[in-house]
């Protein structure tokens, strides 16, 4: 059964958010019997009430609040009040997310070794390299049920699929084949199997995607030992004199203000929303905002380098029938400082239900351009260009100075510039996305600019040195030996994978590192 704990127990772990960190961290200490109390912005909605539908997905499920952005990137003048896209809901963007699961590569871990010096970005190395982080991997890919590893089966190739691959192929690719993914070929893990109809980010049906929402969250339930609080918006983050955490208050879904007091605090809010409630934590002890001595809570943030590729064919593809991004090419990953940049990136289906296509698919209002296009979307096959981009100091995550929430917060501003090295890796990705499908005969070629950003990374990022981060290596604060960053934002580097399978293998390690930590009251 569900615990219920006490506001004034201080004994319990508070976990700010519940997606592929907070989700996972709850589960993994629960189970090792630690209390773990899980506060959770969004609502609670269960697999039943899914829909295969994008319209209402996209309306229950995003985090609304009121962003800012400004910085020279494209998002700002495309989609200036939602520039990143986020869930909120229980389960997180876990509930959302395509299920592509793949690990980084060496040279990702060791940016400022491997790039040298790159003018205008704030390159580091991880603090862990892959061979630490290898039997995390491990670990995450078989709770996760991860296609294509430990013997589980690769998901079959779509016709989607099949197009992508056959201009692979003429482009003398060799690195092609169904995505590894956390989704079930067969029935597993008491979940059923991918039924092939196309509507996985809207939420899985099925269940055979996984999801904190219907496979951590319950398991860690089912301990005994972790209460899900719902609807419950945190606010700020409290210490004692030493400096020592001890709760959060938040408000809770009557709309009253609440204070749960903690022995640690874990949060896990994504990389917009765990550095807006580390700065709103400010205090006469911190006055630049908790566990910010070093002054980069909010700076390095990163959310991949991407574009999107369409064409138009003379004969039906179908692109959203099958799993939805159940295929990629890898060859452009590596890294090749000759093509005219560092870091690599994936070339990875992507495709759009109608609503969003005909939205999306030529920016700028409507007309005969746009008409032709929608009226073949049969014929559409699509890609996303997905790389790695630059860490930057200047694009940051700051409180702004006059905008508040319905709450009386300060609302976040996402600033961002791009650096040279995206602009060329984007171009790149272009030129090889068009050339792959014209080599198949494509009609027409599209190409998007980026979407709002939803591999959100950066901003209390893990360092060796305490002045060059905010995190060590376990994610725990240099300043406060009882709080603990759980999400993406303690990464050093986008690399050009999706995040979410490194969200979780880091946060594996995090929770042994905790609970050996609390076993020898070192917090």
């Amino acid at each position: 059964m569900p615990a219920k704990f006490d506001l004034n127990d201080s004994s319990v772990v508070v976990i700010i958010g519940s997606g592929a960190g907070g989700g996972t961290l709850a589960n993994e200490l629960a189970r090792r019997g630690i209390p773990v109390v899980v506060l959770e912005a969004g609502k609670r909605i269960e697999m039943t009430e899914f829909k295969n539908d994008e319209v209402w997905a996209f309306s229950h499920y995003t985090w609304f609040d009121s962003r800012t952005t400004s910085g020279s990137w494209s998002v700002a003048k495309t989609s200036p009040d939602l520039p990143v896209w986020t869930c909120k809901l229980v389960g997180g963007t876990t509930v959302h997310w395509g299920a592509c699961a793949l690990r980084f590569q060496e040279h990702e871990f060791k940016p400022r070794t491997r790039y040298g010096e790159i003018s205008g970005a704030s390159l580091l190395d991880w603090p862990v390299d892959l061979k630490e982080m290898e039997p995390y991997y491990d670990r995450a890919e078989n709770r996760m049920g991860v296609t294509g590893t430990h013997g589980i089966p690769r998901l079959p190739v779509s016709n989607h699929g099949k197009v992508l691959f056959a201009g692979a192929k003429k482009l003398g690719y060799t690195q092609f084949e169904t995505t590894n993914m956390a989704i079930n070929p067969v029935p597993r893990d008491g979940r059923a199997s991918c039924q092939q109809t196309g509507f996985c980010v809207q939420g899985c049906t099925f269940g055979a995607k996984w999801s904190t929402l219907y496979v951590d969250i319950p398991q860690a339930e089912a301990t005994g030992k972790a209460e899900i609080r719902s609807e419950s918006q945190a606010l700020r983050i409290e210490h004692d004199a030493s400096g020592k955490v001890t709760g959060v208050v938040y408000v809770d879904s009557t709309g009253k203000q609440q204070r749960q007091k903690a022995r640690i605090v874990a949060v896990a809010c994504n990389s917009i929303e765990s550095p807006r409630l580390l700065l709103n934590s400010e205090s006469s002890k911190f006055p630049q905002g908790l566990a910010n001595s070093s002054g980069q809570v909010g700076k390095n943030y990163m959310r991949h380098t991407t574009g999107a590729v369409f064409a138009v064919f003379d004969k039906p593809v179908h692109m959203y029938r099958g799993t939805a991004q159940s295929g990629i090419v890898m060859d452009e990953a590596r890294l090749d400082t000759k093509r005219g940049f560092v870091g690599g990136y994936q070339m990875e289906l992507l495709p759009q239900g109608l609503p969003s296509f005909a939205q999306n698919i030529i920016p700028g209002g409507w007309g005969r351009d746009r008409a032709w296009v929608v009226d073949r979307y049969a014929n559409v096959a699509g890609l996303w260009v997905i790389g790695e981009d630059m860490p930057r100091e200047t694009n940051r995550i700051t409180l702004h100075p006059d905008k508040k929430d319905q709450f009386g917060m300060p609302i976040p501003n996402i600033h961002v510039d791009d650096h040279p090295n995206d602009v060329a890796m984007r171009t790149h990705g272009y030129e090889r996305g068009s050339a792959l499908y014209d080599s198949i005969g494509a009609k027409r070629v599209v190409k998007v600019p980026p979407y709002p950003s939803t591999h959100n990374m950066g901003t209390n990022r893990m360092s060796t040195n305490p002045r060059d981060g905010v995190v060590n290596s376990y994610g725990q604060s240099h300043d406060i030996k009882n709080l603990f960053v759980s999400d993406g934002s303690q990464f050093v580097s986008s690399g050009g994978e999706n995040p979410t399978l490194t969200i979780v293998a880091l946060t594996l390690r995090q929770a042994e590192y905790i609970a050996a930590q609390m076993s020898k009251h070192e917090i």
